[in-house]
């Protein structure tokens, strides 16, 4: 019987679904008067609505926020352990290293996915065994059916990531990108030629059907001829070259052929550089940089002619190991995770003052700010953490 009729009391549905809250409401049956109840109060509780998320829609989603062709060409990104047996994704861990501890964690937690920002496979390994520290952690992640992702540059490089996260630590200002990321393109070549209408279609046809080209369209010039404009790669460019001058009209002078330039990216890339809206002194910088870091404790190199009273316009920031990044950029303060002792020397003899965090503490913060983005993407039910045992390697004695 799915309702009561009783004096005194509506009648109402035992079961109502509140979209909004994404879960299933259902009110506890009252129960006769003769039951002793004095009265009848509505009680409610509630289930959430099952709901599941495959592995590869968790990869599409971590794509769509730092897409892996943001990554760096060297770099080893994106879905580096699948199980062979796919489960629910149901619980997420975020770390910024892989490590045994963390590996414990993720295990007693039951995790499903583990989204290690530095990758715990980078170099290629022809076998799989326990001698190798990175090679057991892949080993106990598919024995416990836990898949493991990695976005590492991916994240340094995308509007809103981690370099964007470390260079707001000292405050707003005006942020621009160190090293531009640019649209990857597989035409490196545009070719523009006139050709004669009559031929037109011919010419066209064998294009497309050679492959490699990309044909924009045509703009008719009279009504004789029409100019044509294509993309190619290197690979194919003598091919088609050779195949346009038996149809051109006047080859010396309507054949042009350039180099394609790649659209930037806009916002996204390597390091970024800061005019800050109100400038900070050096002391203050580092009172910032402690307090945004979590940190006790940062390294400090002051720039030739710098005190710690020196006032910081412009700061330029590279998460993890930025010297490559950072080197010849004009700024009053570097911040970064770490740099060799001459690299600091080159930077200080500029006049250019340094901050090091040590590699991953330069970064590890950014774990909770992607943990917000991440939640809003997946269903309710499923948990994303931050893992309790990630920490860096290195600390103050």
């Amino acid at each position: 019987m799915s309702r009561f009729l009783l004096t005194g009391c509506k009648t109402l549905p035992n079961i109502f679904l509140s979209q909004s809250s994404r879960r299933i409401w259902t009110r506890s049956i009252p129960q006769p008067a003769s039951f002793g109840f004095r009265s009848i109060l509505p009680r409610y509780h509630y289930a959430l609505r099952p709901s599941t998320m495959e592995l590869k829609d968790v990869v599409k989603v971590l794509e769509d926020l730092a897409p892996l062709s943001l990554a760096e060409p060297w770099d080893n990104v994106g879905l580096l352990v699948e199980p062979s047996e796919p489960r629910p994704i149901k619980t997420i861990l975020l770390t910024n290293d892989l490590t045994e501890a963390v590996m414990e964690e993720a295990r007693a937690e039951e995790c499903d996915l583990i989204i290690s920002y530095h990758p715990p496979l980078f170099r290629p390994i022809k076998r799989l065994v326990q001698k190798d520290w990175k090679q057991r952690l892949a080993i106990r992640a598919l024995e416990a059916g836990i898949a493991v992702f990695s976005p590492h540059t991916s994240w340094d490089s995308v509007s809103g990531g981690v370099n964007d996260w470390l260079v707001r630590g000292l405050g707003s200002g005006q942020v621009s990108v160190l090293n531009q990321a640019y649209v990857d393109m597989p035409y490196s070549h545009i070719v523009e030629f006139q050709c004669r209408n009559d031929t037109l279609d011919v010419l066209l046809a064998e294009l497309n059907a050679s492959g490699g080209v990309l044909v924009q369209d045509p703009l008719r010039c009279d009504a004789t001829k029409t100019q044509v404009s294509l993309y190619c790669s290197g690979s194919v460019l003598p091919s088609v070259v050779d195949r346009i001058t038996q149809y051109i009209v006047a080859v010396d002078k309507s054949l042009r052929i350039l180099k394609a330039e790649k659209p930037p990216r806009t916002g996204h890339g390597q390091g970024r550089l800061s005019v800050l809206d109100e400038p900070v002194t050096v002391a203050t910088a580092v009172k910032k940089m402690k307090s945004h870091l979590g940190l006790r404790h940062v390294r400090l190199a002051l720039g030739l002619g710098c005190t710690q009273e020196s006032f910081v316009h412009t700061v330029a920031a590279c998460a993890g190991s930025g010297a490559s990044v950072l080197n010849g950029v004009r700024a009053d303060l570097y911040v970064t995770g770490e740099m060799s002792h001459h690299e600091v020397l080159d930077a200080v003899a500029t006049g250019t003052s340094v901050i090091l965090s040590d590699h991953s503490n330069s970064e590890r913060g950014y774990l909770s700010v992607f943990r917000e983005n991440l939640v809003g993407k997946v269903p309710a039910d499923v948990v994303v953490m931050v893992s309790k045992a990630d920490k860096d390697p290195l600390e103050v004695v």
